[in-house]
C-alpha cells in the first residue's frame, strides 16, 4: 500500500467516526413534524407550524432562512426570534 492509499485510508476512517449532528437545540424544518416545530420553535404554534409542513410537502425542501418566509403566517419577526434553533440537514 503506497503512501498516499495509506492516508486515504486513514482520512476515511477518521471521517467515519466524526458525528454531524445538529447544534444542541437545533431543529431540522425539512424533516421535523409539525408537533416538534410548535414545541421547538417560538413564536410559531401548530397552525403555523403544519403551514410549514403543508408547504415543504407542496414544494420540497427549504434551502434557506428565507425559504421559511414563503409559509403564510411566517414573517421575519418569527425567523429573527428562531434563526439560531433552524437547521436545514441533519
Amino acid at each position: 500500500m503506497t503512501y498516499l492509499q495509506q492516508l486515504l485510508a486513514i482520512s476515511l476512517l477518521i471521517i467515519s467516526q466524526v458525528s454531524f449532528a445538529l447544534p444542541q437545540g437545533s431543529i431540522n424544518v425539512n424533516t421535523a413534524s409539525a408537533e416538534v416545530l410548535a414545541e421547538m420553535l417560538d413564536g410559531i404554534g401548530v397552525a403555523r407550524a403544519q403551514a410549514i409542513v403543508e408547504y415543504r410537502e407542496k414544494f420540497g425542501d427549504f434551502l434557506s432562512v428565507d425559504d421559511l418566509l414563503d409559509v403564510r403566517g411566517v414573517g421575519p419577526a418569527v425567523i429573527e426570534v428562531n434563526k439560531d434553533k433552524i437547521a436545514f440537514v441533519d
